[in-house]
Parts: C-alpha cells; sequence; structure tokens
C-alpha cells in the first residue's frame, strides 16, 4: 500500500463527542489550565517557533462566541469566533503561515477554521432568520424565536477530485485562476442524489467531454476553506478526446507519466507546474506514479 500524508487530516484532539451536551462539564473546563488558539479573524497567529500560537481564555473578548476544539493532553482547546466568515480561497499570506505548521498543527488549524467560520457565517435562521446562538460547544447553533427552534449543524460539502487515465498518460486541467503553468486533477461538488461514481463521472463529462469507468476512490481530505471533504479518486477512459467546457477549464491536456514525474520533481523544463503538496491533487499524482503502471 502506498503511504499518503495528507495536509489537515491527522488531527490529535479528542473531539469528546460525550462533553459537548452536557453544558455543567463544558463550563467545568473553561478554567484556567483551558487553551485559547489564537486568531486573526479566520487566519492562525503563529508563534515565534512556527508552531500555532495558544493563549488562555483570559485572553477572549468579553462578548466572545468560543468553540469547544476538544481535548489536548487532557486540557480543553477552543477558539473564537470571528466577526465575520469567508468562503474566499486562501490567500498567499496564509499559506506562507501554514508553511511552518506540523502536520498536527495544521490539521487542528483546519477544524479551528472550518468550524468558526461557519459560526460567523451562520449568525441567523436559515428557516425563520430569528438570531441563532451558539450550542453544544459549538457544534451546533439553536435558532431563538420560540416558534421556529430549528437546529443547525456544521455542514461539509463532498467535492470529487479525480485522475483520468488512458493507455497511461494522465487527464491534468487548469482553472483560470490557477497559477501560471499550474495543471491540476479535475475536480467538482457531488451534487444531491449523486454517488461518489456518478459525480466523478458527471464532473469530466461536463468539464472536459470525456467519458470515464472504472471509478475507484484513493483518499479524502478536510479542506476547510470553507469546509469541503475533498474525495480523490482514479478512473480510467477508452476514449481520450477532449472537448473542453470553457466556463470551468481554461485548458485540459494529456500528460505522460515522464512529464507528471518531472512536474512533481519540480524540473523547470518540465511542461506544467504541479499542485502543492497541501492539496489532495497532489497526493493523487504521487499515488499515482508510486503505484506504478
Amino acid at each position: 500500500m502506498v503511504e499518503m500524508h495528507v495536509a489537515f487530516a491527522g488531527s490529535p484532539l479528542d473531539r469528546a463527542d460525550h462533553l459537548r451536551g452536557d453544558a455543567a462539564a463544558l463550563a467545568g473546563l473553561m478554567n484556567a489550565r483551558a487553551r485559547l488558539l489564537r486568531m486573526e479573524g479566520l487566519d492562525p497567529v503563529v508563534a515565534d517557533d512556527g508552531a500555532l500560537g495558544w493563549g488562555t481564555l483570559a485572553e477572549a473578548a468579553d462578548n466572545a462566541e468560543l468553540v469547544f476544539l476538544g481535548l489536548l493532553d487532557d486540557r480543553a482547546c477552543f477558539a473564537p469566533t470571528p466577526q465575520q466568515g469567508s468562503v474566499a480561497p486562501p490567500n498567499p499570506r496564509l499559506w506562507q503561515a501554514l508553511a511552518t505548521l506540523s502536520g498536527p498543527d495544521m490539521a487542528i488549524y483546519g477544524t479551528a477554521r472550518s468550524l468558526t467560520g461557519w459560526h460567523a457565517r451562520h449568525r441567523f435562521c436559515a428557516q425563520c432568520g430569528a438570531p441563532t446562538v451558539l450550542a453544544k460547544g459549538g457544534w451546533q447553533r439553536n435558532c431563538t424565536s420560540d416558534a421556529c427552534r430549528a437546529e443547525h449543524f456544521p455542514r461539509t460539502d463532498p467535492v470529487t477530485i479525480m485522475l483520468v487515465e488512458h493507455q497511461g498518460n494522465l487527464l491534468l486541467g487548469r482553472q483560470p485562476r490557477f497559477p501560471h503553468r499550474r495543471f491540476s486533477a479535475l475536480a467538482g461538488f457531488v451534487e444531491p442524489g449523486e454517488s461518489i461514481e456518478e459525480a466523478v463521472a458527471r464532473e469530466v463529462l461536463e468539464e472536459a467531454g470525456i467519458r470515464v469507468r472504472d471509478v475507484s476512490y484513493v483518499a479524502s481530505q478536510p479542506w476547510p476553506f470553507p469546509s469541503s471533504l475533498m474525495i480523490a479518486c482514479h478512473s480510467h477512459t477508452d476514449d481520450p478526446a477532449i472537448t473542453i467546457d470553457a466556463n470551468e477549464l481554461e485548458d485540459a491536456r494529456w500528460f505522460t507519466r515522464a512529464e507528471v514525474t518531472a512536474a512533481m520533481a519540480g524540473d523547470e523544463q518540465a511542461p506544467f507546474i504541479a499542485p502543492p503538496p497541501t492539496a489532495v491533487a497532489h497526493v493523487l499524482l504521487r499515488w499515482w506514479l508510486d503505484k506504478g503502471g
């Protein structure tokens, strides 16, 4: 089996679900030993040693909503909800900060960003419009209207991201927002009523005009921008003819194993730039190269 290291996965936190619904137990955890994840809005505050910055609950604003992330070394960990949420892609400054974090720290931050960002974007009930309040330590929000009382839960949006193979070559595409020369695996959201396999087939057909078969699962990645689950898959096609949907892709091409190898090695002469190691597309390409033909 090919070993895979996936960014934003592998959190060391004990999510302690048994404590979330116990208001008294949660209140007891909010003591001098509790840790507060330092954040600037949705971005992490990185300490001088390149790790996540932690403080105490005394640093939190008086009216701050604190989300219970879980237990780490038997100490409760919380994160503050920002005033504003965001669904924008991560900025270059954030990537520079994340580059210093260890795998476990990146996973803790990813959970905190997804969860606190959801709270910032859901302060009003989607059913009746009344204000909502944090519940179950931050893993739920409740409508305050007596006539509604709807319960809302953090959402995760499933996204398929897939390699398509034909006679030892890989189909990769680029979106207009990608950095110059970067190509990556095709991707798209799973729609209501679809299986993962159906979503892979539909997205590839819509974006590149290619019909795939033999869809198989490879890996998954929590992606906190704002809160997706990337489901990495592999597939085959018998017809390599490409018809690009210009609304989705700027370009799509077939690349040989040698070309993918060169790109993953950072060769400046490679025909494209590979996705960064933080992306599950990078994991997919590494998996494909490592597993051989």
